[in-house]
């Protein structure tokens, strides 16, 4: 039998290959596929997902390629378009033509600062704060921590506001007790658990009736207790429902422990936004990073007629306040009633209902908090 020449040979064997496209798979390797991913950034970090360590347990079958992407947050704002562009990238591998990705997140650590004690198992602590009262500050904290457990994070949301504790109401727990238990540290407290959040508050303390009367040593002291004798477990957020104000609430937290970031809540008001300029600062000086401005009550939707919007507090001052002092806006909330309702009512509007503007504008906020709790966790590391 005559035999073809070398080059024939050669064509005959590329031209296979192309029309056979399972047959080249088997060809691609992890390697290979590391390679076309690395390209492929983290949008907030702008660094290689490769480099990151964000691409793992790659397996390589004929037509098919599947591997674990592990996001910095379960919250991850951003989680479609990473998918989307790690697919993208993989399939311009010859001879593939599936792709299979199995998304986690593993929450980074918030570095240790030196004369600051760690809570046990408390992987980030997010102040929530404001300027003055009355701008829905606890609105927002509780829907976010919810808004957060709803991506599968593990959350606690610690009710720092000693003298006006109003989160247990605002969840539907007002009636609960924490467990008192006894420890070799002590008492420890058991948090009430409700829509995937660990709750501890005065108000589980005291009759509903009852003021409390203390001078700054005693908030102190009661805010530490809820910071260190408190059975939180593993979490991967720890949010700090402060009261409004720069006393000594936020002084004994920015001094106790490290914490990731603060979030300045305010409305567009004036009065409002020069308030939250000093709350703002307060942290600055405290060497506490600040995560970002959110504007509650941004307009007003009434209930019959969703299409329309009433500025009814004025409009672009968290816009304003956050490019002037050089931060990001998180988030604008719409004023909608059903907000006021779940928060007398219990339930919050990111359960009771999560198709309302003002829902999904606080579900993006509890987004982007968690984004810039693992920019600043990364980068810091």
């Amino acid at each position: 039998m005559e035999s073809a020449p070398a080059g024939e040979v050669g064509y005959h064997a590329q031209w296979s290959l192309r029309e056979n496209p399972k047959f080249m798979s088997q060809l691609v390797t992890p390697q290979q596929v590391l390679e076309v991913l690395r390209p492929v950034q983290d949008p907030e970090l702008r660094k290689s997902l490769v480099e990151l360590n964000m691409i793992r347990h790659i397996q390589v079958a004929p037509g098919r390629v599947s591997f674990q992407l592990v996001l910095t947050t379960p919250a991850c704002p951003l989680r479609q378009l990473i998918e989307e562009d790690c697919r993208r990238a993989v399939l311009q591998l010859p001879g593939i033509d599936q792709v299979d990705i199995v998304t986690t997140a593993e929450t980074p650590q918030q570095k240790s600062l030196p004369q600051r004690q760690s809570v046990p198992g408390v992987r980030n602590i997010v102040a929530i704060a404001s300027g003055k009262g009355g701008v829905g500050k606890s609105t927002v904290a509780v829907n976010v921590a919810v808004a957060l457990a709803q991506t599968g994070a593990r959350v606690g949301l610690l009710d720092a506001d000693i003298y006006g504790p109003n989160d247990p109401l605002m969840l539907g727990v007002a009636q609960k007790q924490v467990v008192v238990a006894n420890s070799p540290q002590g008492e420890v407290l058991t948090p009430v658990e409700t829509y995937g959040v660990k709750l501890v508050s005065m108000a589980f303390l005291v009759t509903p009736a009852q003021p409390i009367i203390w001078r700054g040593p005693m908030l102190n002291g009661v805010i530490r207790q809820f910071l260190y004798q408190v059975q939180w477990g593993e979490l991967d957020y720890l949010l700090v429902d402060l009261p409004p104000g720069t006393g000594d609430a936020q002084l004994t937290l920015a001094q106790a422990v490290p914490i990731a970031g603060a979030v300045i809540v305010t409305t567009p008001q004036t009065v409002a936004l020069a308030d939250a300029r000093r709350g703002l600062e307060m942290f600055r000086q405290l060497g506490v990073p600040v995560l970002g401005v959110v504007e509650n009550m941004s307009y007003f939707i009434p209930p019959d007629a969703p299409e329309k919007r009433y500025a009814i507090f004025g409009s672009g001052g968290g816009t304003q306040l956050a490019q002037s002092l050089g931060v990001p806006l998180l988030g604008q909330i719409p004023l909608e009633l059903p907000v006021c309702a779940g928060g007398d009512g219990g339930t919050p509007v990111v359960v009771a209902h999560p198709e309302l503007a003002s829902a999904v504008a606080l579900r993006e906020v509890a987004g982007r908090i968690a984004a810039r709790v693992s920019v600043l966790a990364m980068t810091s590391a």
